[in-house]
C-alpha cells in the first residue's frame, strides 16, 4: 500500500484540528503548519514533516492511536508522533528521553518548542501563563540538549 503524500498529511492533520484552537484562541492549524515549516527550513526529512504536522494529533484526541497504527505512514513518522505524544501526567524527563531515543523526533520537537516559544505568541497570553510556558520550554530545550535550555540535574 502506498504512503500517504505530505500534501495527504496535511488535509488529514487540518481536518482533525479543525476545531481545535490554541491557547491564544488561535486556529490550532496555523501551529502545525508553524511546526512542519520549521521541521522543513531545519532541514527535516518528509518523514519528518510529516510527524510535524502530526505531532499533537494523538495527543490531543484530534486522531486516534489506532488511526495512527493503521494509517498508511512509514513507521519512522509512526514512531516520531508516538515518541512527542506526551502522556497524562508524565514527567518531561520521560518524555525528553523518549523523544532522544527516537530517531528523528528531536528536530520535530525542536520546531515545536520554536513556535511555542515565538515572542508574538507568548504575547497573547497572559502574564502567569506566560512565565509558566517559558520556563517549561527552557526546561525541555536544556533536558533535550537545545540551544537556550538549562542544563537540569
Amino acid at each position: 500500500m502506498p504512503y500517504l503524500t505530505l500534501t495527504e498529511v496535511e488535509a488529514i492533520a487540518r481536518e482533525a484540528h479543525a476545531a481545535q484552537t490554541d491557547k491564544s484562541g488561535r486556529p490550532y492549524t496555523e501551529h502545525l503548519a508553524a511546526v512542519a515549516e520549521g521541521v522543513r527550513t531545519r532541514g527535516g526529512s518528509e518523514e519528518q514533516i510529516a510527524a510535524g504536522w502530526l505531532h499533537d494529533s494523538v495527543e490531543d484526541d484530534a486522531l486516534s492511536r489506532e488511526w495512527l497504527d493503521a494509517a498508511a505512514l512509514p513507521q519512522s513518522v509512526k514512531d516520531m508522533v508516538l515518541a512527542l505524544t506526551k502522556g497524562k501526567g508524565e514527567d518531561l524527563a520521560s518524555y525528553t528521553r523518549r523523544i532522544l531515543a527516537t530517531p528523528g523526533a528531536r528536530l520535530v520537537k525542536e520546531a515545536d518548542l520554536a513556535h511555542n516559544a515565538d515572542p508574538a505568541r507568548l504575547a497573547a497570553l497572559d502574564e502567569a501563563t506566560r512565565t509558566r510556558l517559558t520556563a517549561k520550554y527552557v526546561k525541555v530545550r536544556g533536558l533535550l540538549g537545545l540551544a537556550g535550555g538549562r542544563p537540569t540535574d
